[in-house]
């Protein structure tokens, strides 16, 4: 929960400082709003983000896209929201060194990866035959239902398409563009265990918003 607070409190940062703190001409402050809803993000910690990011004394933070390989021949890419790219380089490659892996250069797993965007809402009380063909009108390429949430999945070009068409429906929904493997690769058991302590290391730095691996 501490991290999926940090975590949206420096997407609210970066939205602020990009378009401003006004919520309704702000999509991704709306976004970062609606995902802190989501989580259960007290109302007061999401307006003390708000205001400490209009201040000019707050951190301005960029963000970066890290690639490697991890043990096992795994490709990572780690996203990061970071107001020292430095420190968080030189964080990553020691973890990745440790960990039996490379820190690689940009591009070097990219091309592993489909760039796609995930809404998720509460399916209770939504009809979703009724809902579906709004959906794909919204660019939607796979609806499923689980846990109690509707997931939809959309290519990056369609997210703001989505985003815009869920609130024309009054449909609170989370939102994320993650990076979806297109092939995966199958590990032993023992394998999987040194690819997920290495994704613990990664995933424990501040600066690490999330890491996407191609592990099955």
């Amino acid at each position: 929960m501490a991290k999926a607070f940090t975590r949206i409190g420096k997407d609210i940062a970066i939205a602020v400082k990009a378009s401003g703190t006004d919520p309704d001409n702000n999509p991704r402050l709306r976004s970062a709003m609606q995902n802190a809803k989501m989580v259960n993000m007290p109302k007061d910690k999401v307006d003390a983000a708000i205001k400490r990011a209009s201040s000019k004394d707050e951190k301005e933070y960029q963000e970066v896209m890290y690639e490697g390989y991890g043990p096992n021949g795994v490709a990572f890419m780690v996203e990061c929201a970071t107001d020292n790219p430095t420190r968080t380089v030189s964080n990553l490659r020691v973890y990745f060194n440790r960990g039996g892996g490379s820190l690689g250069t940009s591009g070097s797993v990219e091309y592993l990866f489909a760039h796609k965007g995930i809404f998720r809402f509460p399916a209770e009380g939504v009809d979703i035959e009724a809902l579906e063909l709004d959906l794909i009108d919204f660019g939607a390429e796979d609806i499923l239902v689980e846990e109690g949430q509707v997931v939809v999945t959309v290519t990056f070009t369609d997210f703001g398409k989505m985003f815009k068409g869920l609130e024309s429906k009054d449909i609170s929904a989370s939102s994320e563009l993650q990076r979806i493997p297109l092939t995966f690769k199958q590990l032993t058991e023992e394998e999987a265990d040194a690819v997920v302590d290495l994704i613990d290391k990664i995933e424990d730095d501040d600066d690490v918003q999330a890491v996407y691996t191609n592990m099955q």
